[in-house]
């Protein structure tokens, strides 16, 4: 057996990411699950999180050989905004259960700008079915939308997809703005259009099922001027928002994570544009890792007592010794 271990957990709309490792060691066991975490009123459902975690946890600390675990990190979609009851439970349950001496919650776009970047200061793009930009000077944090797929998500896969089946919506009734291609594809993968509000509507999963049609738009883009404007204003909104978060000063760093930027070059060109433009001081790089690589990276961090990102009781908050 090794010494005390961590425990860092990614929360994501479909499940968990859990990896448990020795800090310097790396994660030495990996697991996931494809059970969604309740969600109510007060955010993500702690019991039904901590019934889902435990057992994943002590099956990966006997995995790993791990002698007990002395520092949790997770990070949860929706924590900036519904993490009350989170913080209220999570720690002590933590504690009792697994002998957890510190832990850190933090929002998902935490992680994601950890694994991303590191403690560097500038700003990460996080795209997928949503999307949020985070950006810190290393003094705070700075966010810019993150709303959901009624208030923002600006750009993100739900946002492209509502925009490319409102132009399918328009070319079947002859309006301006009308895309014919898309057109085809909506039919091609909901049926008759006439059917849409029906199918969608009343679907709990709305903002998923508009993003599954995200990657419709980009193979148009090539030979629709529609899909390429769907994208190029999509590239508009993102840089908008990292242009609100990133430090002003020095030369920051953007990267993009989330799986929104495999569509490749036809959304990848604009925002590189639409970034040089409206951020010329700041430098892209690739993105190092992915929001679990930022979980074991605040681990490690708080374990060797070097954690020196910005505490946030939205963002990111530390209980030492929650029993």
């Amino acid at each position: 057996m090794t010494g005390p271990g961590y425990l860092a957990v990614d929360l994501g709309g479909s499940g968990l990411r859990v990896a448990v490792g020795v800090p310097g060691r790396g994660p030495s066991a990996r697991r996931e699950t494809r059970e969604p975490v309740r969600t109510g009123t007060r955010g993500v459902d702690p019991a039904h999180l901590i019934a889902q975690l435990l057992p994943l946890a002590r099956a990966l600390t006997a995995e790993a050989g791990v002698d007990g675990l002395g520092t949790a990190v997770v990070g949860a979609a929706g924590f900036a905004a519904l993490g009350d009851a989170l913080r209220a439970e999570l720690p002590g349950a933590l504690a009792g259960e697994l002998g957890v001496r510190s832990v850190a919650l933090a929002a998902d776009a935490v992680t994601a700008y950890v694994g991303a970047l590191g403690a560097r200061p500038g700003v990460v793009l996080a795209a997928g079915t949503g999307f949020v930009a985070v950006g810190t000077d290393l003094r705070g944090w700075r966010r810019a939308d993150g709303w959901g797929h009624l208030l923002g998500d600006c750009g993100s896969g739900a946002w492209i997809g509502r925009a490319g089946l409102e132009a399918a919506l328009r070319a079947h009734d002859g309006r301006d703005g009308g895309s014919a291609p898309l057109l085809e594809c909506a039919e091609e993968q909901f049926g008759p259009v006439r059917g849409l509000p029906g199918l969608l509507y009343p679907r709990t999963d709305r903002p998923a099922v508009l993003a599954s049609f995200a990657p419709r738009v980009a193979a148009c883009a090539g030979h629709d001027p529609v899909a390429a404007g769907i994208l190029r204003a999509a590239a508009r909104h993102m840089a908008e928002s990292a242009a609100a978060v990133c430090p002003a000063a020095g030369e920051p760093e953007v990267a993009c994570t989330g799986g929104l930027f495999a569509m490749g070059d036809p959304l990848l060109v604009p925002l590189r544009e639409e970034l040089t433009r409206r951020l010329p001081h700041a430098r892209r790089v690739p993105a190092e890792g992915d929001p679990l690589h930022g979980a074991v990276r605040i681990a490690t961090d708080l374990a060797a007592g070097r954690l020196a990102l910005p505490r946030d009781p939205a963002l990111l908050c530390v209980v030492r010794d929650p029993g």
